[in-house]
């Protein structure tokens, strides 16, 4: 059996997911400015393949490299590490649609 690899995981919180079969994920790193030592959080988005259609937004992810799934899908939807942030998403949606109503 061929060896693939040592592949990246991370994780991070799904941010869009209206696209089939697909999710936007945001993962938030910590920096150390060379010069003035300050830690600095930085965001990088993934577009990550969703097979199952299972994530919502705010949903804590573990995505995994894989292979090009299309142009711009390199990532996979590993695990759902948490979905407690559901709960917070559909609170917000409530409270700007509740003067529509």
């Amino acid at each position: 059996m061929k060896d693939r690899g040592i592949r990246k995981k991370m994780i991070g919180v799904v941010t869009s997911n209206t696209m089939d079969k697909t999710a936007v994920v945001q993962v938030t790193r910590l920096k150390r400015h060379k010069m003035y030592k300050k830690t600095i959080r930085s965001n990088t988005k993934y577009i990550v393949h969703d097979a199952k259609n299972d994530c919502q937004i705010g949903d804590k992810v573990r995505i995994i490299e894989s292979r090009p799934i299309s142009k711009l899908k390199r990532w996979r939807i590993l695990e759902i590490i948490d979905t407690s942030g559901r709960d917070l998403v559909q609170d917000k949606i409530d409270d700007t649609t509740e003067h529509l109503k």
